[in-house]
């Protein structure tokens, strides 16, 4: 408040009106302070004034930050690395790394080889986190449900396949549970030809399970080596453990085996002797080192390894890791790069995921390497302190570290918080990146039509006459054009041809925005019709202005709330033609994600019944996009005429 203002308010009420009586007020006349706002400042009042505006510009706002900033923090892998089969249609889960507070005290063992995890704690009590979709939808086939007689028994052993699980009680029973079609356990299912049967004695009987050395399971297979060099072995060796008879052979006529790990396809170990035994099979015999020049060649494992002892094995997926009795660590069947440690370091056990391997030191120091598409090598800096760790137990995807028999942390995959699709991909951050394609697409398209709608109006309005019926005859051609099936014929026209992907996109980002600009050419057009009848455009001839220079920089600027709220309206229009197209197959191609393709690959009974994630997610996300800008564009056309009686 002015200083005029605040001094006619001194002073007691009487006394100033006898004063003005008097003595006159016109040195305490106050002017009254009315201020003006602009149209657009007045227009943004009106507008933040209604909540549901208001939250429609908070949200979308969000959703922009959110796929531009977050795409560029973690951009979507178009690689066959940004798929893990092992995943496929995983339910939105947090809890693959969750370790059960009952085996904080003490683990036994830890086992995973996909996207469920078993574990036994010190007191024989079984835990089963993380997620497994049951296809048969079979409670009894369901790995998840751990049996009433293996929680009620005191177990000793555990072990995960890829789709059943195998425990071991201290009184010898051996209890499997899961899938069984392919041999996994007993007698029943289909069985097929090639599967080995579980012997018998393990179904109706018991063993001597304090003489057990070692239980593990494979991809349908499992194997229990016992402290005599006996090998129990069943499941689908046809397929999963090609040499599974070889290597009992050897452990029968040779020598005894100590230890065994499953890769996806065989089994293999070492023996008593500290030789690696492979059986009939070949495959990791290989192994690719550098000279000393740092040039990389390849070498015989036999040779390579000469009279050293093998005292540790672990096999991931497709690579197996040996640990040799002077400390090194040497791998088969992988190409990322050996961890390089300190010289006087000594490799003293290593364990294997299904993608990775982790090594303990001598020193309690932990290393890891292989894919790290999950973070699973991503070990935390406190583990690389000496003493940190004496045992790491690599299941899957995750990473528990003990020391002392205590758990002291984890690293590895969480989960996914939106799920993933038939390719295991992280449906959140497909969805973020779908988002600003998505967005994109139907930004560049507006931006083209826009200008191309602005000028044909423009022009058409403002000097009529033939070039108003032309451009209208233009207008009505582009017009008459079916869009959809228009789009899609040059859409699939551009699919048979050998255009780059980034070409294609921009390409149909342009046919959008060609086929689109017809209605703002219409609504410029009408404006400008109104407005050059109006005397500043008469003034603006009079004083020799040029027409082109009085229809773009004069009457122009006195339409733009009318177009700015057509663009915003547009905008939301090409999003859903973007995702349409997606949808239909003929817009971005995968594995570009686009909201649209995504709800593409949805399309089914089968998902939409089972796979819910898979299409409510990017459903949700476009749709909220598209009601936020909708409800923009709405609020914007009230506010923005000065005619509305929305404010009276």
């Amino acid at each position: 408040m002015n200083k005029e203002k605040d001094s006619s308010r001194k002073g007691f009420a009487p006394f100033r009106w006898l004063r003005r009586m008097f003595f006159g007020a016109s040195k305490e006349l106050t002017i009254a302070d009315e201020r003006f706002d602009s149209p657009s400042k007045l227009a943004v009042k009106r507008f933040f004034r209604k909540p549901l505006a208001t939250l429609a510009v908070v949200v979308l706002i969000s959703m922009f930050l959110f796929v531009f900033i977050g795409s560029a923090i973690s951009p979507v892998d178009l690689t066959e690395t940004g798929s893990e089969m092992l995943h496929t249609n995983m339910a939105p889960t947090m809890s693959l790394m969750k370790l059960p507070e009952g085996m904080k005290d003490g683990a036994v063992d830890i086992s995973s080889r996909g996207s469920f995890t078993i574990g036994v704690d010190t007191d024989g009590q079984v835990y089963m986190w993380g997620h497994y979709f049951n296809v048969s939808g079979e409670a009894s086939r369901n790995v998840m449900n751990i049996p009433a007689e293996v929680k009620n028994s005191k177990i000793v052993h555990v072990a995960a396949g890829s789709d059943h699980c195998v425990a071991i009680s201290e009184d010898g029973h051996v209890y499997c549970w899961g899938e069984y079609d392919n041999g996994q356990y007993g007698l029943n299912g289909s069985m097929i030809a090639s599967a080995r049967k579980q012997p018998e004695e393990l179904i109706d009987g018991t063993i001597d399970a304090s003489a057990v050395r070692q239980l593990i399971c494979g991809n349908q297979v499992t194997a229990i080596l016992m402290e005599d060099g006996t090998i129990y072995a069943w499941g689908n060796d046809g397929l999963c453990a090609t040499n599974l008879s070889s290597i009992i052979k050897h452990g029968k006529q040779e020598s005894k085996l100590v230890k065994l790990a499953f890769t996806n396809d065989g089994l293999y170990g070492i023996d008593e002797n500290g030789t690696f035994v492979c059986g009939k099979s070949t495959k990791y015999n290989v192994i690719t080192v550098q000279d000393e020049n740092g040039n990389n060649v390849t070498k015989d494992l036999f040779e390579y390894i000469g009279e050293r002892r093998v005292v540790d094995i672990a096999a991931a997926g497709n690579a197996l890791a040996l640990v040799t009795d002077d400390g090194e660590i040497i791998v088969s069947g992988m190409k990322e790069a050996l961890p390089e440690f300190p010289e006087e370091e000594r490799a003293v056990a290593v364990s294997g995921g299904t993608r990775h391997f982790v090594l303990v030191t001598d020193r309690g120091t932990v290393y890891a390497w292989g894919q790290n598409f999950r973070n699973q090598c991503n070990v935390p800096e406190k583990f690389q302190e000496a003493g940190a760790v004496d045992t790491v137990f690599s299941s899957g995807f995750q990473n528990y570290a003990f020391k002392e028999g205590k758990f002291v942390g984890s690293w590895g995959l969480k989960g996914y918080l939106m799920g993933t699709d038939d390719m295991g991909r992280d449906v959140f951050n497909r969805i973020m990146n779908g988002g600003k394609m998505t967005m994109t697409v139907g930004a560049v398209a507006v931006i083209v039509s826009t200008i191309i709608g602005i000028i044909i109006g423009c022009l058409s309005g403002y000097f009529g006459g033939m070039v108003d019926i032309l451009l209208m005859r233009l207008t009505e051609i582009f017009g008459a054009i079916p869009f959809l099936p228009f789009a899609l014929c040059l859409s699939a026209i551009f699919q048979a041809t050998n255009i780059r992907e980034n070409t294609r996109i921009f390409i149909i980002m342009v046919i959008l925005g060609v086929l689109s600009w017809t209605g703002l050419a219409r609504l410029v057009r009408g404006q400008i019709l109104a407005e050059r009848e109006k005397e500043f455009v008469t003034a603006a001839r009079s004083m020799g202005v040029r027409e082109k220079r009085i229809a773009f920089r004069h009457i122009l600027p006195n339409i733009v709330s009318v177009i700015l709220v057509t663009v915003t309206l547009d905008f939301a229009s090409c999003m859903l033609t973007e995702s349409s197209l997606s949808y239909l197959g003929f817009g971005v191609q995968l594995p570009r994600p686009t909201w649209g393709n995504m709800l593409n690959g949805s399309r089914n009974a089968l998902v939409i019944q089972s796979y819910w994630w898979r299409w409510l997610f990017p459903a949700l996300f476009l749709s909220i996009v598209v009601i936020c800008i909708n409800i923009i564009g709405d609020t914007l056309r009230d506010v923005l005429d000065p005619k509305s009686e929305v404010e009276k």
